[in-house]
């Protein structure tokens, strides 16, 4: 427990430190890229968004798996041309038990063709399904951790801003349709525990031994390449549609209720993609965007691990005018 919450106060020390680094070189340039003093450029918005790390264990018959609950959240915020600040409530249901969870995600674009994408996910909780007529459970015991970050370099310039985007502002500037490729690579940290294991009496039969995992703990590095996109589309509505492939190697760690070992197939494969949508109408706006992330390894002896992370957001804001002079 302890070891885990020095790896989350660690991984967000870096996140903030990367942020630092990359927009803080000094005062003055941190100034003009977060401050904007037009009133105009700001709009108050309430929004509720949808955000899960599921995971599942199969084998050529049988599937296990793992769905967290109380996945939608709502909230308010402020945004302008520079930075958009949402904070969320997590809606829970009394009538299910609670899934506690850390999840932060964000995608930026820096100096024009620099892409750039990063999560932190830390769950406890999760309700345990099957395909094979099983009674569905909640188990507090299990635990998942996900830390990843997406890197693409882009063949010409990106001609938007999704923070523009985001925020349900527009510009004229750009071209009606914008498309481009690139090239790049990824990391991803993975883990979850369980006691005493993943399976229970119940389920474990319908797996072999190895599939009855107790940890698990992965590390990889590979490349992806992907395809970037806008569009302006009639009545004041603009859409992306990001899609990026990757293919990686994984050094994979697994612990049995009776010793450990080490997958021998470390291939990892990963399919993401970004869907965004605005719409403006005068001084309102509202924004949708739907964020997915998948991968699947292999855990060899026949198990096969796939992990799926979604964050969706629906937001709908009110900007600011000046009052005219009379």
């Amino acid at each position: 427990m302890k070891n885990i919450l020095v790896f989350r106060f660690f991984i967000l020390f870096v996140f903030c430190l990367s942020s630092i680094c990359v927009n803080a070189q000094d005062l003055d340039d941190l100034d003009s890229l977060l401050v904007d003093r037009d009133i105009e450029n700001y709009s108050f918005r309430i929004f509720t968004n949808y955000k899960a790390n599921k995971f599942t264990i199969k084998n050529e018959d049988s599937k296990a798996k793992f769905v967290p609950n109380n996945r939608h959240g709502l909230g308010f915020g402020f945004a302008n041309k520079k930075i958009i600040l949402d904070l969320a409530l997590n809606l829970k249901n009394a009538k299910k038990e609670e899934t506690r969870r850390f999840d932060i995600q964000g995608t930026t674009i820096l100096w024009d063709r620099h892409y750039v994408s990063a999560h932190l996910q830390t769950y406890k909780g999760f309700k345990a399904k099957n395909n094979f007529n099983e009674a569905t459970v909640f188990r507090k015991d299990i635990r998942s951790i996900n830390v990843g970050l997406n890197y693409l370099f882009t063949f010409d310039d990106i001609e938007f801003s999704y923070s523009l985007l985001k925020a349900g502002f527009s510009e004229k500037r750009h071209k009606d349709v914008f498309i481009t490729g690139g090239i790049g690579g990824f990391t991803v940290f993975d883990y979850f525990s369980a006691k005493p294991s993943i399976l229970t009496e119940t389920t474990s039969p319908y797996f072999n031994e190895q599939g009855n995992v107790k940890r698990y703990h992965g590390t990889a590095i590979g490349v992806l390449a992907g395809i970037i996109s806008y569009v302006k589309l009639p009545e004041n509505i603009t859409a992306t549609l990001n899609v990026m492939p990757g293919i990686g190697i994984m050094n994979k760690n697994i612990t049995l209720q009776d010793g450990s070992y080490k997958p021998s197939n470390l291939m990892l494969f990963k399919f993401d993609f970004l869907i965004g949508i605005g719409y403006n109408f005068e001084q309102y706006y509202a924004v949708l965007t739907y964020d997915n992330g998948f991968y699947t390894t292999d855990f060899d002896n026949d198990n096969k691990y796939r992990l799926n992370l979604t964050n969706a957001k629906l937001a709908i804001g009110y900007k600011f005018q000046r009052r005219k002079k009379r």
